[in-house]
Protein backbone atom coordinates (compact mmCIF):
# COMPACT_ATOMS: atom_id res chain seq x y z
CA UNK A 1 0.00 0.00 0.00
CA UNK A 2 0.79 3.67 -0.69
CA UNK A 3 -0.41 6.44 1.23
CA UNK A 4 -1.87 9.30 -0.22
CA UNK A 5 -2.60 12.30 1.87
CA UNK A 6 -4.21 10.53 4.57
CA UNK A 7 -5.95 7.85 2.25
CA UNK A 8 -4.77 4.88 0.60
CA UNK A 9 -4.34 4.11 -3.13
CA UNK A 10 -2.94 0.59 -4.03
CA UNK A 11 -0.10 0.08 -6.92
CA UNK A 12 1.41 -3.55 -8.52
CA UNK A 13 4.23 -2.97 -10.17
CA UNK A 14 6.39 -5.46 -12.37
CA UNK A 15 10.02 -4.18 -13.39
CA UNK A 16 10.94 -7.81 -15.00
CA UNK A 17 10.18 -8.10 -18.57
CA UNK A 18 7.01 -9.29 -19.89
CA UNK A 19 7.43 -12.91 -21.33
CA UNK A 20 5.64 -15.67 -21.34
CA UNK A 21 6.65 -18.58 -20.35
CA UNK A 22 5.79 -22.01 -22.89
CA UNK A 23 7.07 -25.55 -21.17
CA UNK A 24 10.42 -25.39 -21.28
CA UNK A 25 11.25 -22.37 -23.16
CA UNK A 26 10.27 -18.87 -23.06
CA UNK A 27 8.63 -17.27 -26.16
CA UNK A 28 9.09 -13.72 -26.72
CA UNK A 29 6.33 -11.04 -27.29
CA UNK A 30 6.99 -10.79 -31.06
CA UNK A 31 6.38 -14.61 -31.72
CA UNK A 32 2.93 -14.77 -30.35
CA UNK A 33 -0.07 -14.52 -32.11
CA UNK A 34 -1.33 -11.19 -32.43
CA UNK A 35 -4.71 -12.25 -29.76
CA UNK A 36 -1.98 -13.83 -27.39
CA UNK A 37 0.10 -10.38 -27.88
CA UNK A 38 -2.62 -8.07 -26.96
CA UNK A 39 -3.89 -9.84 -23.91
CA UNK A 40 -0.30 -10.31 -22.21
CA UNK A 41 0.73 -6.81 -22.73
CA UNK A 42 -2.61 -4.86 -21.68
CA UNK A 43 -4.86 -7.90 -20.37
CA UNK A 44 -7.91 -9.11 -21.78
CA UNK A 45 -11.24 -7.63 -22.26
CA UNK A 46 -11.81 -7.49 -18.05
CA UNK A 47 -10.06 -4.57 -17.92
CA UNK A 48 -13.30 -2.53 -20.19
CA UNK A 49 -15.49 -3.72 -17.90
CA UNK A 50 -13.97 -2.60 -15.13
CA UNK A 51 -13.45 1.03 -16.89
CA UNK A 52 -9.84 1.12 -16.41
CA UNK A 53 -7.28 3.45 -18.55
CA UNK A 54 -5.10 0.61 -20.22
CA UNK A 55 -2.73 2.07 -22.23
CA UNK A 56 1.20 3.12 -22.93
CA UNK A 57 4.07 4.84 -21.56
CA UNK A 58 7.72 6.04 -21.02
CA UNK A 59 9.67 6.15 -17.61
CA UNK A 60 12.72 5.85 -16.70
CA UNK A 61 13.78 5.62 -20.45
CA UNK A 62 11.74 2.44 -20.91
CA UNK A 63 8.53 1.67 -22.70
CA UNK A 64 5.46 0.31 -20.15
CA UNK A 65 1.96 -0.49 -20.19
CA UNK A 66 0.01 0.28 -17.64
CA UNK A 67 -3.47 -0.31 -16.30
CA UNK A 68 -5.20 2.70 -14.19
CA UNK A 69 -8.70 2.24 -12.27
CA UNK A 70 -9.97 5.05 -10.13
CA UNK A 71 -13.90 5.43 -8.90
CA UNK A 72 -14.14 7.59 -6.20
CA UNK A 73 -17.53 6.16 -4.40
CA UNK A 74 -14.88 3.03 -3.85
CA UNK A 75 -12.17 5.54 -2.54
CA UNK A 76 -9.96 3.26 -4.75
CA UNK A 77 -7.07 3.99 -7.00
CA UNK A 78 -5.23 0.32 -8.53
CA UNK A 79 -2.22 1.10 -10.62
CA UNK A 80 -0.25 -1.57 -12.66
CA UNK A 81 2.56 -1.18 -14.69
CA UNK A 82 4.87 -3.55 -16.65
CA UNK A 83 7.76 -3.00 -18.69
CA UNK A 84 7.30 -3.99 -22.25
CA UNK A 85 9.68 -6.83 -23.00
CA UNK A 86 10.30 -6.46 -26.78
CA UNK A 87 11.55 -3.30 -26.60
CA UNK A 88 13.34 -3.44 -23.52
CA UNK A 89 16.95 -3.67 -25.51
CA UNK A 90 16.31 -0.03 -26.05
CA UNK A 91 15.95 3.00 -24.20
CA UNK A 92 13.24 5.27 -25.17
CA UNK A 93 12.60 8.88 -24.82
CA UNK A 94 9.40 9.44 -26.06
CA UNK A 95 6.05 7.55 -27.20
CA UNK A 96 3.38 8.68 -29.52
CA UNK A 97 0.22 7.38 -30.36
CA UNK A 98 -2.21 7.31 -33.30
CA UNK A 99 -4.98 4.41 -34.60
CA UNK A 100 -3.15 1.66 -32.72
CA UNK A 101 0.40 2.06 -33.69
CA UNK A 102 3.08 3.85 -31.41
CA UNK A 103 6.36 6.01 -32.50
CA UNK A 104 8.95 5.63 -30.45
CA UNK A 105 12.01 7.81 -30.05
CA UNK A 106 14.98 6.32 -29.07
CA UNK A 107 16.88 8.44 -26.43
CA UNK A 108 19.98 8.62 -28.19
CA UNK A 109 17.98 10.77 -31.47
CA UNK A 110 19.80 8.26 -33.76
CA UNK A 111 16.24 6.48 -34.90
CA UNK A 112 12.28 6.20 -34.39
CA UNK A 113 10.66 2.84 -34.27
CA UNK A 114 7.10 2.45 -35.22
CA UNK A 115 5.43 -0.24 -33.18
CA UNK A 116 2.07 -2.15 -33.65
CA UNK A 117 1.53 -3.85 -30.04
CA UNK A 118 -1.28 -5.83 -30.94
CA UNK A 119 0.36 -7.54 -33.99
CA UNK A 120 3.92 -7.38 -32.53
CA UNK A 121 4.99 -5.06 -35.27
CA UNK A 122 7.95 -3.30 -35.48
CA UNK A 123 9.88 -1.40 -37.66
CA UNK A 124 13.07 1.04 -37.49
CA UNK A 125 13.09 4.44 -38.88
CA UNK A 126 16.39 6.48 -39.76
CA UNK A 127 16.79 10.22 -40.70
CA UNK A 128 17.02 11.77 -44.23
CA UNK A 129 20.28 13.00 -43.03
CA UNK A 130 20.22 13.42 -39.08
CA UNK A 131 17.90 13.77 -36.44
CA UNK A 132 18.54 16.46 -33.93
CA UNK A 133 18.46 16.36 -29.54
CA UNK A 134 15.76 19.12 -30.12
CA UNK A 135 13.43 17.63 -32.57
CA UNK A 136 9.88 17.34 -32.18
CA UNK A 137 7.68 14.60 -33.13
CA UNK A 138 3.95 13.58 -34.16
CA UNK A 139 2.55 10.11 -35.60
CA UNK A 140 -0.74 10.48 -37.89
CA UNK A 141 -2.71 8.98 -40.83
CA UNK A 142 -3.45 10.69 -44.59
CA UNK A 143 -7.00 10.20 -44.11
CA UNK A 144 -8.17 10.27 -47.75
CA UNK A 145 -5.74 6.41 -48.29
CA UNK A 146 -5.16 5.81 -44.48
CA UNK A 147 -1.27 6.46 -45.06
CA UNK A 148 0.92 6.79 -41.72
CA UNK A 149 2.87 9.43 -41.73
CA UNK A 150 5.59 10.94 -39.60
CA UNK A 151 6.22 14.47 -38.90
CA UNK A 152 9.41 15.58 -37.52
CA UNK A 153 10.08 19.66 -37.05
CA UNK A 154 13.02 21.20 -35.36
CA UNK A 155 12.70 25.53 -35.05
CA UNK A 156 15.27 26.40 -32.17
CA UNK A 157 18.72 27.99 -31.25
CA UNK A 158 20.95 25.00 -30.11
CA UNK A 159 23.11 26.82 -26.94
CA UNK A 160 25.77 23.74 -26.97
CA UNK A 161 26.53 24.31 -31.15
CA UNK A 162 25.76 28.12 -31.01
CA UNK A 163 23.60 27.90 -34.27
CA UNK A 164 19.84 28.01 -34.86
CA UNK A 165 18.61 24.63 -36.53
CA UNK A 166 15.40 25.01 -38.69
CA UNK A 167 13.67 22.05 -40.34
CA UNK A 168 10.30 20.44 -41.49
CA UNK A 169 10.26 16.83 -42.73
CA UNK A 170 7.74 14.10 -43.60
CA UNK A 171 7.83 10.78 -43.42
CA UNK A 172 5.91 8.48 -45.16
CA UNK A 173 5.67 4.83 -44.02
CA UNK A 174 3.95 3.28 -47.31
CA UNK A 175 7.04 4.81 -49.44
CA UNK A 176 9.79 4.39 -46.95
CA UNK A 177 10.61 8.06 -47.71
CA UNK A 178 11.04 11.34 -46.00
CA UNK A 179 10.09 14.70 -47.79
CA UNK A 180 11.36 18.63 -47.22
CA UNK A 181 8.38 20.67 -46.12
CA UNK A 182 8.13 24.52 -47.24
CA UNK A 183 6.97 26.30 -44.17
CA UNK A 184 7.73 29.62 -42.99
CA UNK A 185 6.15 29.73 -39.17
CA UNK A 186 5.15 32.85 -37.34
CA UNK A 187 4.80 30.88 -34.27
CA UNK A 188 6.39 28.91 -32.43
CA UNK A 189 6.33 25.60 -30.41
CA UNK A 190 7.95 24.76 -27.80
CA UNK A 191 10.77 22.13 -27.22
CA UNK A 192 9.10 20.14 -24.40
CA UNK A 193 5.64 20.93 -25.98
CA UNK A 194 4.03 17.27 -26.88
CA UNK A 195 1.22 17.61 -29.64
CA UNK A 196 -2.04 15.23 -29.32
CA UNK A 197 -3.20 12.85 -32.07
CA UNK A 198 -6.65 13.29 -32.88
CA UNK A 199 -8.57 11.95 -36.20
CA UNK A 200 -5.10 11.28 -37.91
CA UNK A 201 -3.92 14.89 -36.91
CA UNK A 202 -1.92 16.25 -34.40
CA UNK A 203 -2.89 19.37 -32.58
CA UNK A 204 0.23 21.37 -30.48
CA UNK A 205 0.10 24.28 -28.00
CA UNK A 206 1.48 27.39 -30.04
CA UNK A 207 2.41 31.18 -29.22
CA UNK A 208 2.94 33.93 -31.97
CA UNK A 209 6.79 34.17 -32.61
CA UNK A 210 8.68 37.26 -31.07
CA UNK A 211 11.61 39.39 -33.48
CA UNK A 212 13.24 41.33 -30.83
CA UNK A 213 14.27 44.26 -31.95
CA UNK A 214 16.77 46.54 -30.84
CA UNK A 215 15.44 49.26 -27.85
CA UNK A 216 11.66 47.52 -28.56
CA UNK A 217 9.98 45.61 -25.62
CA UNK A 218 7.33 43.36 -25.66
CA UNK A 219 4.57 43.14 -22.84
CA UNK A 220 3.73 38.98 -22.13
CA UNK A 221 0.23 40.26 -22.40
CA UNK A 222 0.79 41.05 -25.68
CA UNK A 223 1.97 37.54 -26.86
CA UNK A 224 -1.16 35.42 -28.38
CA UNK A 225 -1.30 31.91 -27.66
CA UNK A 226 -3.46 29.49 -29.74
CA UNK A 227 -3.86 25.85 -31.10
CA UNK A 228 -2.43 24.87 -34.44
CA UNK A 229 -3.60 21.51 -36.66
CA UNK A 230 -1.10 19.44 -38.72
CA UNK A 231 -3.39 18.08 -41.36
CA UNK A 232 -1.82 14.30 -42.19
CA UNK A 233 -3.19 14.68 -45.70
CA UNK A 234 -2.77 17.98 -46.90
CA UNK A 235 0.55 17.97 -44.92
CA UNK A 236 0.44 21.44 -43.97
CA UNK A 237 -0.38 23.42 -40.14
CA UNK A 238 -3.69 25.20 -40.19
CA UNK A 239 -5.04 28.66 -38.99
CA UNK A 240 -4.69 29.59 -35.60
CA UNK A 241 -7.23 28.33 -33.41
CA UNK A 242 -8.59 30.04 -29.98
CA UNK A 243 -7.80 28.93 -26.72
CA UNK A 244 -10.66 29.31 -23.77
CA UNK A 245 -7.97 31.14 -21.75
CA UNK A 246 -4.59 33.27 -22.06
CA UNK A 247 -1.58 32.01 -20.69
CA UNK A 248 1.57 33.92 -19.20
CA UNK A 249 4.91 33.02 -19.01
CA UNK A 250 6.08 30.14 -16.44
CA UNK A 251 2.50 28.69 -17.02
CA UNK A 252 1.56 25.46 -17.41
CA UNK A 253 -0.18 24.23 -20.68
CA UNK A 254 -0.83 20.50 -21.67
CA UNK A 255 -2.85 18.53 -23.94
CA UNK A 256 -4.36 15.84 -24.16
CA UNK A 257 -6.97 13.50 -26.27
CA UNK A 258 -10.47 12.37 -25.10
CA UNK A 259 -10.54 9.13 -26.65
CA UNK A 260 -10.19 9.85 -30.33
CA UNK A 261 -13.37 12.14 -30.19
CA UNK A 262 -12.08 15.51 -28.17
CA UNK A 263 -9.22 17.41 -27.10
CA UNK A 264 -8.23 18.32 -23.99
CA UNK A 265 -6.08 21.07 -22.55
CA UNK A 266 -5.01 21.62 -18.76
CA UNK A 267 -4.24 24.83 -18.02
CA UNK A 268 -2.78 25.90 -14.59
CA UNK A 269 -1.83 29.15 -13.90
CA UNK A 270 1.12 30.69 -11.32
CA UNK A 271 3.05 29.51 -8.55
CA UNK A 272 0.22 31.41 -5.95
CA UNK A 273 -1.64 28.66 -4.07
CA UNK A 274 -4.79 30.72 -4.39
CA UNK A 275 -4.44 30.44 -8.13
CA UNK A 276 -6.41 27.64 -10.35
CA UNK A 277 -6.26 24.58 -12.63
CA UNK A 278 -8.66 24.30 -15.38
CA UNK A 279 -9.00 21.42 -17.70
CA UNK A 280 -11.11 22.14 -20.93
CA UNK A 281 -12.14 19.75 -23.80
CA UNK A 282 -13.66 20.20 -27.27
CA UNK A 283 -17.35 20.35 -27.95
CA UNK A 284 -16.34 20.59 -32.10
CA UNK A 285 -12.97 19.81 -33.58
CA UNK A 286 -12.10 19.83 -36.86
CA UNK A 287 -8.52 21.48 -38.71
CA UNK A 288 -10.33 24.73 -38.88
CA UNK A 289 -12.24 25.35 -36.08
CA UNK A 290 -12.76 24.62 -32.16
CA UNK A 291 -15.16 25.30 -29.41
CA UNK A 292 -14.72 24.31 -25.58
CA UNK A 293 -16.67 23.86 -22.37
CA UNK A 294 -14.90 23.82 -18.97
CA UNK A 295 -14.54 20.28 -17.43
CA UNK A 296 -12.83 21.19 -14.19
CA UNK A 297 -11.68 23.84 -12.65
CA UNK A 298 -9.85 23.00 -8.79
CA UNK A 299 -8.54 25.75 -7.06
CA UNK A 300 -4.80 24.71 -5.65
CA UNK A 301 -5.10 25.29 -1.75
CA UNK A 302 -2.56 24.06 -0.17
CA UNK A 303 -3.06 20.34 1.09
CA UNK A 304 -1.36 18.86 4.45
CA UNK A 305 1.80 17.77 3.63
CA UNK A 306 2.02 18.37 -0.06
CA UNK A 307 2.15 21.69 0.04
CA UNK A 308 0.35 23.27 -3.51
CA UNK A 309 1.28 20.95 -6.67
CA UNK A 310 2.88 22.80 -9.36
CA UNK A 311 2.80 20.78 -12.57
CA UNK A 312 6.27 21.21 -14.76
CA UNK A 313 5.88 24.13 -17.38
CA UNK A 314 6.37 21.49 -20.01
CA UNK A 315 6.41 18.19 -21.29
CA UNK A 316 3.59 16.72 -18.64
CA UNK A 317 1.12 14.74 -19.72
CA UNK A 318 -2.57 14.02 -18.14
CA UNK A 319 -5.45 11.73 -18.86
CA UNK A 320 -9.66 12.66 -17.82
CA UNK A 321 -12.04 10.10 -17.06
CA UNK A 322 -15.42 11.79 -17.87
CA UNK A 323 -17.39 9.24 -15.63
CA UNK A 324 -15.78 9.43 -12.84
CA UNK A 325 -14.89 13.22 -13.44
CA UNK A 326 -11.53 12.92 -12.63
CA UNK A 327 -7.95 14.35 -14.02
CA UNK A 328 -4.98 11.93 -13.85
CA UNK A 329 -1.96 14.04 -13.88
CA UNK A 330 1.71 12.62 -14.52
CA UNK A 331 4.24 14.67 -12.75
CA UNK A 332 7.55 14.62 -10.20
CA UNK A 333 6.66 15.10 -7.13
CA UNK A 334 9.26 17.20 -4.93
CA UNK A 335 6.61 18.05 -2.39
CA UNK A 336 5.98 14.85 -0.52
CA UNK A 337 8.32 13.18 2.02
CA UNK A 338 10.54 10.55 1.14
CA UNK A 339 12.87 8.20 3.15
CA UNK A 340 15.57 9.30 0.52
CA UNK A 341 15.16 12.51 -0.04
CA UNK A 342 14.85 11.89 -3.60
CA UNK A 343 11.53 12.71 -5.64
CA UNK A 344 9.01 10.57 -7.01
CA UNK A 345 7.59 9.45 -10.41
CA UNK A 346 3.65 10.35 -9.00
CA UNK A 347 -0.07 10.58 -10.75
CA UNK A 348 -2.27 13.01 -9.25
CA UNK A 349 -5.94 12.18 -9.13
CA UNK A 350 -7.65 15.21 -8.83
CA UNK A 351 -11.67 16.15 -8.95
CA UNK A 352 -13.52 19.20 -8.82
CA UNK A 353 -15.44 18.29 -5.85
CA UNK A 354 -12.45 18.56 -3.43
CA UNK A 355 -11.15 15.06 -4.47
CA UNK A 356 -7.40 14.23 -4.73
CA UNK A 357 -4.65 11.35 -4.03
CA UNK A 358 -1.57 10.69 -5.47
CA UNK A 359 0.30 7.63 -6.08
CA UNK A 360 3.74 7.15 -5.93
CA UNK A 361 5.14 5.25 -9.00
CA UNK A 362 8.55 4.90 -8.02
CA UNK A 363 11.75 7.12 -7.22
CA UNK A 364 12.76 9.24 -9.92
CA UNK A 365 16.25 8.81 -11.15
CA UNK A 366 18.70 12.25 -11.32
CA UNK A 367 19.67 12.26 -15.44
CA UNK A 368 21.78 14.66 -14.28
CA UNK A 369 22.79 17.84 -16.54
CA UNK A 370 25.49 19.75 -17.75
CA UNK A 371 27.91 21.65 -15.31
CA UNK A 372 27.79 24.94 -14.65
CA UNK A 373 30.56 28.08 -14.84
CA UNK A 374 31.39 26.70 -11.37
CA UNK A 375 31.16 23.12 -12.41
CA UNK A 376 28.31 22.38 -10.20
CA UNK A 377 25.81 19.88 -12.02
CA UNK A 378 22.20 20.48 -10.83
CA UNK A 379 19.47 17.67 -10.68
CA UNK A 380 17.32 16.35 -13.31
CA UNK A 381 14.39 14.66 -13.31
CA UNK A 382 12.13 13.25 -15.97
CA UNK A 383 8.83 12.68 -15.20
CA UNK A 384 6.74 9.86 -17.09
CA UNK A 385 4.79 10.47 -20.47
CA UNK A 386 1.58 8.92 -20.87
CA UNK A 387 -0.02 8.35 -24.43
CA UNK A 388 -3.64 10.39 -23.49
CA UNK A 389 -5.88 8.05 -24.48
CA UNK A 390 -6.78 4.16 -23.93
CA UNK A 391 -5.00 1.89 -26.26
CA UNK A 392 -7.90 0.23 -28.62
CA UNK A 393 -5.78 -2.95 -30.79
CA UNK A 394 -5.13 -2.00 -34.67
CA UNK A 395 -4.77 -4.31 -37.44
CA UNK A 396 -2.78 -1.59 -39.30
CA UNK A 397 0.59 -3.56 -41.02
CA UNK A 398 3.81 -1.83 -40.21
CA UNK A 399 5.12 -3.24 -44.02
CA UNK A 400 9.13 -3.31 -44.01
CA UNK A 401 10.70 -1.20 -46.37
CA UNK A 402 11.84 -2.95 -49.79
Amino acid sequence: MTKGIGESATKRFCRRPTTLICGSAKKRICDLPPKLVGEKILGNAAAAKQKEFVGFMTMDSKVCSMKFLARKEDDLVDVSINQVDSLNHVEISQVFQCEGLLLCVAKDKARLLVWNPYLGQTRWIGPRTSFHRLDRYALGYDKNNRTHKILRFVDNYDVKKRNHVFGYEIYDLSSDSWKVLDVTPDWEIEFDQRGASLKGNTYFFAQEKIVCREGVSVSIEEIDDFLLCFDFATERFGPRLPLPFHSDIEETVALSCVRDEQLAVLYQQGEDPCDTLEIWVTTMIEPKVVSWMKFLKLDRRPVTGVGHVQFRVGAGSFFIDEEQKIAVVFDVDGYAPTKTGHPHHTAFIMGDDGYFKYVSLGEAPNVGAEADCAGYVPPMYYPPLVCSSSYLPSLVQINQPR
